[in-house]
């Protein structure tokens, strides 16, 4: 995806008022994800993007341990300058929103594999839960 796509993607779902903010929101964002990602997924998923954000993506944040989605929103939050979780939220969603588009399904999905549940609706994606293998039972 180009970087004029990418950033326009964002913005637009972002409503920010420029793509300065977009940039913004997407640098962090993605920074935080690349520390929760390993192997050839993060590598696919980089490759799928801008140069400047795939670089961001490969040389992430640090993390000490996998963030769930309530403290990688709060993360986020603590990173842009004058944001709340609700703002942050609202970032997040944007940019993994159209880094899950640029992904495609099948690796979206593989990526959610290696994220702590609850990802699936930060990427836009949420994942229906499955019935319980035993729920042969009919009703009358």
């Amino acid at each position: 995806m180009s970087w004029p796509a990418f950033l326009d993607a964002v913005q637009e779902r972002g409503s920010y008022r420029s793509p300065h903010e977009a940039e913004r929101a997407a640098r962090t964002v993605l920074a935080l994800l690349g520390a929760h990602l390993v192997g050839k997924d993060r590598s696919e998923l980089a490759a799928k993007l801008p140069d400047t954000f795939a670089l961001i993506l490969l040389n992430p944040l640090q993390a000490a341990e996998p963030l769930s989605p309530e403290r990688f929103v709060r993360a986020t939050a603590a990173w842009i300058e004058g944001a709340t979780e609700q703002t942050a939220s609202w970032d997040v969603g944007a940019v993994l929103s159209v880094a899950a588009d640029a992904a495609g399904e099948d690796l979206t999905q593989r990526l959610l594999l290696q994220l702590p549940p609850g990802y699936d609706l930060l990427f836009g994606h949420p994942v229906l839960p499955r019935p319980p293998a035993d729920s042969d039972t009919k009703q009358p």
